[in-house]
């Protein structure tokens, strides 16, 4: 919901950093930080290690803020780097709500934990698809001028309520259950938004 206006500004923090680590780091070992740190705070929320989890998860999603930074920085923007960031994303996504789950053992919360993540499944479907029709109709990420590979179409849930609700769930273990059920009613508004979009701006 407010990752484009975030985005500026998160770039303007880092900018400082991400100078200092052009020469230094390669933009792709940061995005393999943050994948592993994304993974490893599922795994350690399976070890109901809710401190170390938090920390590993809240480091991750700093290496993945930085490792597009460092990549403008050193003019080694790429679609590869722009996929395999996704790609690890999208696997750390999954590797928190499986990790609680395991950490909990209760039934609910892994009946919870799959409607979460299949509410993710429809919704990284929903804006991918919109996502390369954009860029089919030359009103991608370039055209808009945003700093991502692909356009990233808006909605209710995004980058940084993602954030901000698994910090929430790493955090508070034995509310997971509530909280995964709440976060798929908020992705089922999202995607809804964007086929409502899509019914009146691609027919």
């Amino acid at each position: 919901m407010i990752d484009r206006r975030l985005r500026i500004a998160k770039d303007l923090v880092v900018e400082p950093l991400a100078a200092r680590m052009a020469g230094r780091v390669p933009p792709m070992v940061l995005t393999l930080l943050a994948f592993l740190a994304g993974v490893g705070g599922g795994v350690a929320a399976g070890f109901g290690l809710r401190g170390i989890a938090v920390a590993v998860w809240l480091a991750g999603r700093v290496f993945d803020g930085l490792d597009g930074a460092v990549a403008r920085r050193r003019g080694r923007q790429s679609d590869l780097g722009g996929y395999l960031d996704m790609l690890g994303d999208t696997i750390g996504y999954a590797a928190v709500p499986i990790g609680i789950s395991v950490s909990q053992d209760d039934p609910n919360t892994w009946i919870a934990g799959a409607v979460l993540l299949a509410m993710f499944y429809v919704n990284t479907m929903s804006w991918t698809f919109l996502a390369a029709i954009a860029e089919k109709r030359g009103s991608g990420a370039i055209e808009q001028d945003e700093r991502t590979t692909i356009h990233m179409p808006a909605g209710l849930i995004e980058g940084a309520e993602t954030i901000v609700l698994f910090t929430l769930m790493l955090a508070f273990p034995g509310r997971a259950t509530g909280l995964f059920l709440a976060m798929a009613v908020l992705v089922a508004v999202t995607i809804g938004q964007r086929v409502v979009w899509a019914a009146r701006n691609l027919s």
